[in-house]
Formats: structure tokens, C-alpha cells, sequence
């Protein structure tokens, strides 16, 4: 084994899931014989973790191996790595197709990078059964969100649910969730290194527990999880609308380091389309648990997606989501136009849409969309908000970037407050709100 120091760039593709995942590997790389370089082109070693949840993500994962194969063809790199969900997706092709990469490792298997990087392991592609169950909750994290004071915690692996348009179930197996006493290890030692906010994600967030023996549920874990020392907030993502667990929405009322904010993915209004695309939940449903969280959770944003275009989505359709997002006035919202997806139950729907009709109905959505986040911050103007401060502009040296508690990181906005001494990277701050733009906020610290 050679013991000059390598330099590895890592790329992270998709989701807050998948940057978890790179951010394990990051932290099984030995820091004398490895230093990591944030230029792809001075790097000995580039991995490569993708995402191949929709075609716009498997596209931008192609490219991006694409645009490294190029380097490594140069001489600029010298080994070059491709884990995650391509990889587990299409091993063969890819290895028969992309003959620059050296190594090809699937999502169960991240742990052999280190292992590939050091030599004792040759095997070109290292896919294995992403089913399986001996996942290791209890490797090192390198926490890669920028300024240290923020974390991304992921309670569970893989997802038991059967939606017609997910590949996800395939990629990255059944749910398996963590022990609550393994996230309150790793909750203490982010907050030992300094982080103050904890985003809780899985695939979904609201089954937590339901896969352990004995049962748990998400209300159980975040009692313990909101009195770890040190955390001020706890972010919940991803919370599948159909089923939340007894207590879920009191508590989120309740407890003040629980932030008023829930990400629930409802993916459309329209009962036939809920019906196709086996979501499990009605029109009803959804706008009983929407109204639930109004009504009992104090200043709630919601942030949903929705999907424009899945087979056999009618203009009628169509015309009853655009009402429901007028109608629902969420905070934050995205659309993706449906992707057809092999080895999914809607690929081979009847009465595809296509891509044109997909992207008009797209637009219209975020259309109305933005005149209501717009509308959203301009309520905020000349109010009182909590700023976590997290970093310095690059505009300009008299400004701090940061977030309130309604805006997730790399997600949504951000907000942008003035220089002083009170503000310092990982300070929560009192600022009132004094402009605000379709997405993002200024605010100046109060004494």
C-alpha cells in the first residue's frame, strides 16, 4: 500500500439522502494517507455519487461522469469512482458503456470505497442487494453543509411504500429504520461539533419506526431528540401525508425547538391521478390533514411537490390541482413534470401525456406559485424573525448569509442580514425583516 497522500474530490448528486451517504464516505477516508480538494482537476482520485430518481437526475449524472472521463482521458485525474443510485440502477450498461470509470458501487455498498481507494479491492463493479439489511447507522459522518452549524440526519434507509411512478423502493430497498438510541448518538456529537440545526429525512419520514420490534413512531423519537443540549432546531422533511403517528402534530405545536415547518410531498389533488399513482390517500385526506396543521400548529409553513403530468391526467385534472395550490396557499412548493420510469408500475400506464403538455401545465403551476410566495414574504415585512447565521456573502464583506426557521437549507431562500458583533456563524438572532424579494428576505439584527 502506498503511502503518499492522495488528494479525492467527491460530487454529490439528488438529495439531502444521497449527500448523507457521500458525507459517511468522506469520513471513512483515513486523513493521513487521504486530503480532500474541492477542484476535480487537482484531484488523484473523483468520486461520483448520483442520483437516478427522475430523467433529468439520471441525465445530470451522466454528464457529470461524463464531463470527469473527459479529465481522466486528459491525465488531470487519475482514478475515477461512481457510487449511488445509477450505479445501483444500471451496472452493466454503465460498465459496458462508461469504460473510463474504474469502479461502479451501489448504494448498499458505500463502504467499500475506502477499500477501492486503498487497493485491496479490484472488482470493477461492487452492486450488490440493496434489500439488505446490515446497515452500518453507526459509521462517521463529515458534515459537509457549509459553516458547520446545520446537519442533515437521516432516521431511515429505503421505503416499503408502492407509488406507481417511484423507482426509489428498487434503488435503495425496504424501510429501515434507525434506533432511536443511534440518532440521539449522533444527534449529541453534531451538536458537540457545533451544529444548532438537526433536518431530520428518510424516504418518508412519517413511517419511522413502524419496521422496528418493538413499533416506534416519529413522536417518540423527536421527545428524546428535542432535548439533546445544544440543538436549538429540528427541521422535519419528507412526511408522507397518509399516515402520521399519534401525537405527531400536538407535539410539533408544543415543542418550541421543533420549527414550525413540515415538508409533505402530496404529489397531486385530483382522486383519479391519487388513485393511479397508488398514493394510498384521497382528495379528502390531504385537505384534512392540511387543515389539521393550520389549525393546531401556530405559523406553520408547508413546503409540498407536485407532479404535472402523470398518465392519464386530464385537463379537468389538471385545472383541480391549480385550484387546490390558489386554494392551499402553500409556502414552498416545486413541481416535476413526470418522468416515465422503467421498472415503475406507471411506465406502462395508458394515455401518457406529453412532454409539451407536461411542461405548459408545469409553468402554470409555478406561475401561481410565485405570486403567492411573494406573497408570503411581503407579510413578513417590518416583523421579528429568528436568523441562523451561517456564513459571509460574497457581495459583500458587511453582510451574513442566513436562514429563518421557514427556510430550509439549499432548499429554499435565504436571508440576508447586516454585520455585527452579536452576528457570528452558528448564532440564532433577532432581526426584523426590511425587504423581501419572491423567495428570499433582508433584515437587519436587532440590539
Amino acid at each position: 500500500m502506498s503511502t503518499e497522500v492522495r488528494k479525492v474530490h467527491f460530487l454529490s448528486l439528488g438529495c439531502p439522502k444521497n449527500r448523507i451517504d457521500t458525507e459517511t464516505m468522506l469520513a471513512s477516508l483515513p486523513g493521513a494517507r487521504y486530503t480532500m480538494t474541492p477542484e476535480a482537476d487537482e484531484a488523484d482520485v473523483v468520486v461520483v455519487n448520483t442520483c437516478a430518481f427522475v430523467e433529468s437526475a439520471k441525465k445530470e449524472s451522466v454528464d457529470a461522469i461524463l464531463d470527469m472521463a473527459r479529465l481522466k482521458e486528459k491525465g488531470r485525474i487519475g482514478q475515477l469512482v461512481v457510487t449511488g443510485c445509477l450505479a445501483q440502477r444500471y451496472p452493466d450498461e454503465l460498465a459496458r458503456e462508461l469504460p473510463e470509470v474504474d469502479h461502479f458501487v451501489g448504494t448498499n455498498d458505500l463502504g467499500l470505497v475506502t477499500e477501492i481507494l486503498d487497493g485491496r479491492t479490484q472488482s470493477r463493479v461492487l452492486v450488490g442487494n440493496p434489500d439488505r439489511r446490515d446497515f452500518d447507522w453507526e459509521a462517521p459522518r463529515y458534515n459537509s453543509v457549509e459553516g458547520g452549524h446545520s446537519a442533515w440526519l437521516k432516521i431511515a434507509e429505503g421505503c416499503s411504500n408502492t407509488c406507481a411512478f417511484c423507482i426509489i423502493p428498487t434503488l435503495r430497498g425496504p424501510q429501515r429504520s434507525r434506533s432511536i438510541e443511534s440518532i440521539l448518538r449522533e444527534a449529541r456529537m453534531l451538536a458537540a461539533q457545533g451544529v444548532v440545526e438537526l433536518n431530520l429525512v428518510a424516504q418518508d419520514l412519517t413511517a419511522y419506526g413502524y419496521d422496528l420490534t418493538p413499533r416506534l413512531n416519529l413522536t417518540a423519537l423527536l421527545e428524546p431528540l428535542a432535548q439533546v443540549d445544544g440543538i436549538r432546531w429540528i427541521r422535519l422533511l419528507y412526511a408522507y401525508p397518509r399516515s402520521f403517528p399519534k401525537g405527531l402534530v400536538d407535539l410539533m405545536a408544543s415543542e418550541p425547538r421543533i420549527v414550525p415547518y413540515l415538508d409533505m410531498p402530496l404529489q397531486h389533488i385530483s382522486d383519479p391521478v391519487l388513485k393511479l399513482m397508488k398514493r394510498g390517500s384521497t382528495s379528502d385526506t390531504i385537505r384534512r390533514r392540511v387543515a389539521e396543521l393550520r389549525e393546531k400548529v401556530p405559523g406553520l409553513v408547508l413546503r409540498t411537490t407536485f407532479i404535472s403530468g402523470f398518465p392519464g391526467e386530464t385537463d379537468a385534472d389538471h385545472r383541480q390541482l391549480v385550484d387546490f395550490v390558489q386554494e392551499a396557499r402553500f409556502e414552498r412548493l416545486g413541481v416535476f413534470a413526470y418522468s416515465r420510469e422503467e421498472g415503475t408500475p406507471a411506465h406502462d400506464l395508458p394515455n401518457q401525456v406529453s412532454a409539451a403538455v407536461k411542461a405548459r401545465r408545469l409553468d402554470e403551476i409555478m406561475y401561481v406559485q410565485r405570486d403567492i410566495s411573494r406573497a408570503h414574504n411581503e407579510a413578513l415585512m417590518d416583523r421579528e424573525v429568528d436568523v441562523l447565521v451561517e456564513r459571509p456573502s460574497a457581495e459583500s464583506d458587511l453582510v451574513m448569509v442566513g436562514r429563518t426557521a421557514q427556510q430550509a437549507p439549499e432548499i429554499d431562500g435565504v436571508t440576508y442580514i447586516g454585520l455585527s458583533d452579536a452576528v457570528r456563524p452558528g448564532a440564532i438572532v433577532r432581526a426584523v425583516v426590511t425587504q423581501v424579494t419572491d423567495y428570499d428576505l433582508a433584515v437587519e439584527p436587532l440590539e
